[in-house]
């Protein structure tokens, strides 16, 4: 898929993706060893966006599991069609049970979920396992067998291989901690916040009409809140939102009024927007 690392920064640039040296390193030795990438870091700073720029990048079809608590073998493996198989069943009364099971256990009944649908067919895919700490703990053992073989077995069907890779992107927000048989399986890269060259990059290039000197502005008072005790601090999305939201209002520079006015589109507490109104100083960022 890349033919460097410099192809990888140049070309998710192309999408809109402003990769860091580090990112770009890991993209490529996964694209390179065949390795699922593993990208921890807090939210909003584009781990998403990630697998989604590799996807437009290569051409390929962005196969999304969306993980959440109670997410089981049915909605991330694949299920049968069951309302399907009873039509089929009143259908055949006639029809022994061997003839009828034999029509019922095929590929027409089966409604594959993103893990089969990613390794099935010859089409490029990037599988996208979002928010994989949000999963339960068994969900792991189910993606062992996918990442280890790329294989998936169905007992009525038997092993359905790959015949071609996707390339796999599992996201963690570090809620919990993911099993090591399960890190073992990946390359591992933690994208945190940007410095703050590279988030005036982001910026200009996701608001391009805002002025130069404001950018810099919101960019330094971000960094400032950062480094403040906050409940969420603000990420890069919000840093984005933000601009877009300065750009709406037709504001010239950062005062006082403007920045707490607009507190709530970059902190999401209350609490978080009260301690930065007091603490935060204008004059000194």
């Amino acid at each position: 898929m890349f033919t460097s690392v410099d192809d990888v920064s140049a070309r998710l640039a192309e999408t809109g993706y402003l990769a860091s040296p580090a990112v770009a390193t890991t993209v490529f030795l996964a694209d390179r060893l065949g390795k699922p990438l593993l990208v921890e870091g807090p939210a909003g700073v584009g781990k998403t966006e990630l697998a989604k720029a590799v996807a437009q990048v290569a051409g390929a079809r962005l196969v999304r599991l969306q993980c959440y608590e109670g997410v089981d073998e049915s909605r991330a493996l694949y299920e049968w069609n069951h309302a399907k198989q009873l039509l089929r069943i009143t259908a055949g009364r006639d029809e022994t049970w061997d003839e009828t099971r034999a029509d019922i256990f095929s590929e027409e009944f089966l409604l594959a979920r993103p893990l089969l649908t990613a390794i099935r067919g010859d089409d490029p895919k990037v599988l996208l396992i979002d928010e994989t700490d949000k999963a339960d703990v068994e969900v792991e053992g189910l993606l062992l067998e996918v990442l280890s073989d790329f294989q998936v077995t169905v007992p009525e069907l038997g092993t359905i291989a790959a015949t071609s890779r996707p390339f796999v992107v599992l996201t963690s927000n570090a809620s919990r901690e993911l099993s090591e048989a399960l890190r073992r399986r990946c390359l591992f890269l933690h994208i945190g916040f940007p410095d703050e060259e590279l988030e005036r990059r982001i910026v200009r290039l996701k608001v391009p009409g805002l002025d130069e000197a404001l950018t810099e502005s919101v960019v330094r008072v971000v960094g400032a809140l950062r480094e403040m005790d906050l409940r969420k601090v603000p990420s890069v999305a919000e840093t984005i939102d933000w601009a877009r939201t300065l750009l709406a209002l037709g504001a010239d520079t950062l005062d006082e009024s403007v920045v707490r006015d607009t507190l709530g589109v970059i902190l999401k507490h209350q609490d978080d927007v009260l301690k930065a109104a007091a603490k935060l100083d204008l004059g000194a960022v």
